[in-house]
Formats: C-alpha cells, sequence, structure tokens
C-alpha cells in the first residue's frame, strides 16, 4: 500500500463518513473486524487506527483514540449546521440595511435602530408582498378585521418614518402610492 491506511474499529458510523470523503483525505479506510486480517505495512507511520477502545491483536499502527460516541460529534456538528443556518435566515437584506429578525434590529453603515415586535412584522410583511394595502396591513399583522376603522397602521408607520429619519436620515423608507405601502430603498 502506498497511501495511508485508516482501520475503523467498531465505529460504522465513522467509516461511513470517512468513506465518503475518501477522495479528498487521500487515504486507504478500511473497516476493521476481528475476523478479517489485512496485511498492513511494517511501517508505522503509514498505517493508522481510529478506535474507541483499543483492541489489542492489531500490530504495526499509530492508535488515535476518538470519543466514545461519535455520534455526539456528528450531533454537535449538525447543529452547528443548524444553527449557521438560522442565522442566515434571520437576517433580511433591505436595500442598505440590514434587518436582524433574532434581536429585531435593523442597521446601515454602522448605526442600528430596535424595533418593536408589530414594526419588524410590518416591515417584513411589506417586504414579502412588496406593496401592501392599509386593509391587508390591518388584517394580516393587526389582525382587525377590514370593516373596522383605525388609525393604528398610519400612526405605527408615521412614528417608523420618524424614527428612521432620527436615526439613518431617511425620510423615503416605508412610502405609500395609491395601490399601498412600500419599502422605498429598495
Amino acid at each position: 500500500m502506498n497511501l495511508k491506511t485508516i482501520l475503523i474499529y467498531d465505529s460504522p458510523i465513522l467509516f461511513e463518513i470517512l468513506r465518503e470523503l475518501k477522495d479528498k483525505i487521500n487515504l486507504d479506510i478500511l473497516p476493521y473486524e476481528k475476523d478479517t486480517v489485512y496485511e498492513l505495512e511494517s511501517d508505522v507511520n503509514n498505517n493508522y487506527i481510529i478506535v474507541s477502545s483499543s483492541p489489542n491483536e492489531i500490530k504495526n499502527c499509530h492508535i488515535l483514540q476518538i470519543p466514545s460516541k461519535i455520534d455526539d460529534i456528528i450531533e454537535k456538528v449538525n447543529i452547528w449546521f443548524l444553527a449557521k443556518n438560522f442565522l442566515k435566515q434571520s437576517n433580511i437584506e433591505i436595500g442598505n440595511y440590514y434587518l436582524d429578525l433574532n434581536s429585531r434590529k435593523i442597521s446601515k453603515n454602522k448605526k442600528s435602530l430596535r424595533l418593536t415586535e408589530k414594526e419588524t412584522q410590518l416591515i417584513t410583511f411589506i417586504i414579502s408582498n412588496n406593496v401592501v394595502s392599509l386593509k391587508d396591513v390591518q388584517k394580516f399583522v393587526w389582525n382587525y378585521s377590514s370593516d373596522l376603522e383605525t388609525h393604528t397602521v398610519e400612526t405605527h408607520i408615521y412614528r417608523l418614518r420618524k424614527k428612521f429619519l432620527k436615526i439613518f436620515g431617511d425620510n423615503n423608507f416605508i412610502n405609500h402610492n395609491k395601490e399601498g405601502y412600500y419599502i422605498g430603498n429598495l
């Protein structure tokens, strides 16, 4: 054998993972079973075994200890990937702004503004629909019936515009035309 050899003892999950990566890691990967005899090179530097408990019958190998439960490592890797994906999905780019849904904070050029839950819902609703009518905002953000006469939406948008003007100097973040409300920086 001219490749380095890894024998995987008592860890079928680890064997499958490394077997899938075989081409990328340039190693010969073999499952080790007690009844199987491998002729390993006598040069210890070319032979490795990864085990959770060291079998005495294996000779001419470096023994690399792994945690007793490879499942724990796989679980931690999966959790890490899920966390990264969650963070990616919780940040929305809106023109030159970045909205973090977790912290309910919108930022631009090192300045940031904390938003209320309703302000965050309002912005995400408008973004997801491009242009929204007053009635749709009342219905889907505030859960009001369409025949209810209220100025809640207008009041919230007015206050949100004032915040954007004060923090970012932007008076055009949320605009209005005959079709409804829309984000002006897109």
